[in-house]
């Protein structure tokens, strides 16, 4: 971070000499486009720089982003033949939770997603990606269905947390959520998440209990929001970036720690700059994931997927 701090430092202070070397050489009637362009070059490669070190509050931001891509986008731009379903069969309809079947390469899977929102509109008829248990049942099922056929099932991940008001507290919020975990620890065909954007809580491990789970490079994968994590620590949600900086919530923390198996790249400055190019690498993270999985037998697959989950204390000793 502070190496970033002084490239900003430097950029302003090039910017202020570009600024004076044109207005010195219109004034004087002198040639200095050349110098003008070295320093416009040095200032474009170290905005580059600053964007390739991304400090973790930097990683928040982009992970919120709007105009960031969202499950749908990832669903149209990577899967075939999608059919959404909808429901859970015992309350209603949580559209914070999309899902159905499609092909991946070709083959048949089940895709259970986060999707936040492209608008405000949308947003809030998505409840901005907090699941509500209606939400979590719907994901259960389709993963029950797709054990019923033996299709593999992916998992996108992006929300800031569960839906925590009465109502779902009411409809059993905490239990729809260990159901998942339970469930999911069980499931006999293979099952890949992704964290794409916000992976908040309990919220988000409900869709995270899986044999391969993955970030992409700029999303963020916490017990809690950084805001969260300020109010309760310091009782002030306003130091939220000091928090992030000692949370370990990005990418490479989270690979370092054993808690992810692979980073998915974005393209430079975030997925919202190349949307193509970002599916495009999850895209070929997630066949190869896929291909690895279903060569496994049944009961190594549910073994490795229990131990991984041991070693974090979820499912006890």
């Amino acid at each position: 971070m502070n190496n970033r701090l002084e490239r900003e430092k430097k950029i302003d202070e090039l910017e202020s000499k570009i600024m004076a070397l044109a207005s010195f050489g219109k004034d004087e009637g002198l040639d200095l486009e050349k110098e003008i362009s070295r320093l416009k070059r040095k200032v474009a490669g170290l905005r580059v720089d600053n964007l390739r070190d991304l400090g973790p509050w930097d990683k928040v931001s982009l992970a919120r982003l709007r105009g960031r891509p969202t499950a749908l986008d990832y669903i149209e731009d990577i899967f075939t033949d999608y059919m959404e379903f909808h429901g859970d069969r015992a309350f209603g309809e949580d559209a914070s939770i999309v899902g159905g079947i499609a092909r991946l390469a070709g083959r048949p899977v089940t895709v259970v997603a986060q999707q936040k929102g492209r608008d405000t509109e949308e947003s809030i008829r998505r409840n901005f990606g907090m699941t509500r248990p209606e939400g979590y049942r719907k994901a259960l099922r389709l993963m029950k269905q797709a054990e019923k056929f033996g299709r593999p099932v992916i998992c996108l991940v992006d929300t800031p947390g569960a839906f925590c008001g009465i109502e779902a507290e009411e409809r059993g919020q905490g239990q729809a959520i260990a159901e998942n975990l339970m469930e999911m620890s069980l499931l006999e065909v293979p099952v890949i998440s992704t964290v794409i954007g916000e992976g908040g809580s309990g919220g988000a491990l409900a869709l995270a209990v899986a044999d391969r789970v993955n970030m992409l490079e700029n999303s963020i994968y916490s017990i809690l929001s950084p805001e969260g994590f300020a109010s309760i620590l310091w009782k002030d949600s306003t130091r939220a970036q000091e928090a992030s900086e000692i949370m370990r919530i990005t990418a490479e923390d989270l690979k370092e720690l054993g808690i992810i198996d692979q980073i998915v790249p974005e393209p430079l400055g975030g997925a919202q700059k190349d949307r193509e190019m970002a599916s495009g690498y999850l895209r070929e993270q997630l066949e190869s994931d896929m291909k690895e999985l279903l060569g496994m037998p049944t009961e190594e697959l549910l073994d490795k997927r229990y131990q991984r989950f041991r070693r974090y204390g979820l499912f006890g000793e």
